[in-house]
């Protein structure tokens, strides 16, 4: 059985910024694999990767205003 490797700190802020990180990146790639749908001809697929975009353009959204709402609570 693996292991899941640690995170840094064990911190639920840490935790929040992380996954914002990631869902702001995720967005960004996501532009680029639609793109090469689009550019392949591939509407479905470029659909369906603008589809996952939105969504995690939303989760950024709503985490940057968490993140925002605790910053503003120190």
């Amino acid at each position: 059985m693996a292991t899941r490797p640690q995170t840094p700190v064990k911190d639920k802020n840490f935790d929040l910024i992380s996954v914002l990180q990631a869902s702001l990146h995720y967005v960004w790639q996501l532009d680029e694999y639609a793109q090469d749908a689009e550019r392949a001809g591939d509407e479905e697929l470029a659909t369906w990767f603008r589809k996952i975009q939105h969504n995690n353009d939303k989760a950024a959204e709503q985490g940057k205003a968490m993140l925002a709402r605790r910053l503003a609570e120190r």
